[in-house]
């Protein structure tokens, strides 16, 4: 099998008329997502490649000696299938059925839940039974109750107002003990590798680190401030040295996500990542679970050194060819294979970009909330204020940061964009032309400043084409269209209008890259899409 079949080999469908269970169960929040079967197989398939092409073609289910981890257990889910997988590849080494389960559950397949629930519900998928001991249970050896699928209440530590190793805000998460601290075992240590021999015996080395980890915790903002933990369980993962980590984690990583600026580099740089598969399209591989960019697998070999294999996925198939690509080509990872011949066309210009152009968020100080009256009746010196969904007027005294700009034409663009659809296709709002004498809130970002509306106007133009946005789509994996999102759009000469043709030919775009920037991006839906700038 090459590598190019490791996308192909578990299509989204059941596999029988009954459903699997583990298909019907709620998620328990879109932080904890229970991995749907479908998925979770798909990633055996890309194991069982990668193994086979690392290992001469023998088969990895066909090994009695290979021990697997899911460190982050919920449904039990990756380890149910790793048994039914070994089960029948071991039937000529083991040809007793309870002997060989037996041998399975005891000394390959290993597992630490992430709730006490979970804990109870990945033991039944694997053991039958809530108990490892229990009567029910197909395993015969072990004696104790979790077998060898591990829970303890774990604590945090807290240093100040924060747990020193995964950042929970202490307000949130010190609770009674009736309550899950959600201090999940795998990353509260400086030592994974002596934790782990703590809860397995000295001596227990991995061959495999798979499955799906908690996303976020809340740190206190009432959910709107969720910082990231997955990447930690992927550090810790690493860290065991086993030689295949497979995980499924958000795609936010690529691109941008808070706290994910070290990750992200780590991970481009890495020679070690052999396959990635990329689902882009909202609850396409997590159904009914909304994870804004994305989710994607990767497959990580501890003795590969190469390119990764990169596959997106759509509607639950390959879209397009795999294509193998280093990572780290751009600071960002930009996920769809299609696109690298067009940035790279860009990019060899060496042009500025916009992001030295565009301003930090609240370009004039003003946080969204803010606004000011009805009408400038009464205002000594009043400027026009562009605020959330309304415009309002101010004092010019009230404004502190950036007054230069009150008397420049401005371009604003919304500091947020982006729907609930599955599907984004306009990545940026139309621009507004701001006459001078006016300021916004944080609710926008000062795309330019110009002397002129008619600089203004061009610039406004520019920021509506396909083009502009087709680039920004590259660096945009969430609704936050922030500085950053520009770093790959040219600065150009805004004394004329620029055309989506004229910036195709300028880029020297051929006829299927061209299409293949419209099949991504929408055109707005009037021609101007300029505010009226006296309004």
């Amino acid at each position: 099998m090459s590598s190019t079949e490791f996308a192909t080999q578990a299509p989204f469908e059941l596999r029988s008329h009954n459903p699997d269970v583990l298909t019907c169960i709620a998620n328990l929040s879109n932080d904890e997502v229970f991995t749907p079967p479908q998925l979770a197989n798909q990633m055996l398939d890309s194991l069982e490649v990668a193994w086979s092409e690392a290992n001469n073609g023998a088969s990895i289910w066909s090994d009695p000696t290979v021990t697997f981890l899911d460190p982050f257990a919920k449904s039990g889910v990756f380890l149910r299938e790793i048994v039914s997988r070994l089960n029948a590849g071991l039937k000529s080494q083991i040809p007793d059925l309870n002997e060989r389960v037996d041998h399975i559950l005891a000394k390959q397949v290993y597992g630490i839940g992430i709730t006490r629930l979970t804990s109870l519900l990945a033991r039944r998928s694997v053991y039958c039974s809530k108990d490892a001991t229990g009567e029910h249970s197909i395993a015969t050896s072990f004696d104790r109750d979790w077998g060898n699928i591990w829970f303890e209440r774990t604590e945090h530590t807290w240093a100040g107002d924060k747990c020193a190793y995964c950042g929970a805000a202490r307000s949130e998460y010190a609770r009674s003990d009736q309550l899950e601290t959600h201090a999940y075992a795998f990353i509260h240590t400086r030592d994974v590798k002596k934790r782990i021999q703590e809860i397995f015996g000295v001596g227990m080395q991995f061959d495999v680190v798979i499955g799906n980890p908690p996303y976020q915790l809340d740190d206190g903002g009432h959910n709107n401030s969720a910082a990231p933990i997955y990447q930690h369980f992927v550090d810790a993962a690493i860290a065991l040295d086993p030689r295949f980590v497979v995980m499924v984690t958000p795609s936010r990583w690529f691109t941008g996500g808070r706290g994910l600026d070290k990750y992200r580099e780590r991970m481009l740089a890495s020679r070690r990542l052999r396959h990635l598969v990329d689902y882009p399209k909202l609850y396409d591989a997590f159904p009914g679970v909304k994870i804004r960019g994305g989710i994607s697998y990767f497959l990580r070999d501890r003795d590969y050194d190469g390119a990764c294999v990169i596959q997106t996925m759509w509607d639950g198939e390959p879209l397009g060819e795999p294509v193998a690509r280093y990572l780290d080509e751009f600071d960002v990872l930009v996920r769809r294979n299609e696109a690298i011949s067009i940035l790279k066309k860009v990019r060899a210009r060496e042009e500025p970009t916009l992001e030295s152009v565009i301003s930090a968020g609240k370009p004039f100080g003003l946080r969204t909330f803010f606004h000011g009256q009805a009408s400038q009746k009464g205002l000594n010196d009043p400027v026009k204020l562009y605020g959330s969904q309304k415009i309002t007027w101010v004092e010019r005294s009230v404004i502190h940061q950036n007054s230069a700009w009150i008397d420049d034409w401005k371009v604003l663009m919304t500091a947020v964009q982006g729907t609930s659809a599955a599907v984004e296709t306009k990545f940026l709002s139309k621009p507004i032309v701001a006459p001078p004498g006016s300021a916004c809130t944080e609710t926008y970002l000062v795309a330019a400043a110009f002397a002129t509306e008619n600089q203004a106007r061009m610039f406004a133009s520019f920021l509506r084409s396909r083009f502009v946005r087709f680039l920004v789509s590259l660096r945009k994996a969430t609704q936050h269209a922030n500085r950053d999102v520009y770093s790959f759009v040219p600065v150009l000469d805004f004394e004329v209008e620029w055309s989506d043709a004229a910036l195709y030919d300028r880029y020297e775009l051929s006829g299927e890259e061209i299409a293949f920037v419209e099949s991504q991006i929408a055109a707005h839906d009037d021609k101007t899409g300029v505010a009226n700038s006296h309004g």
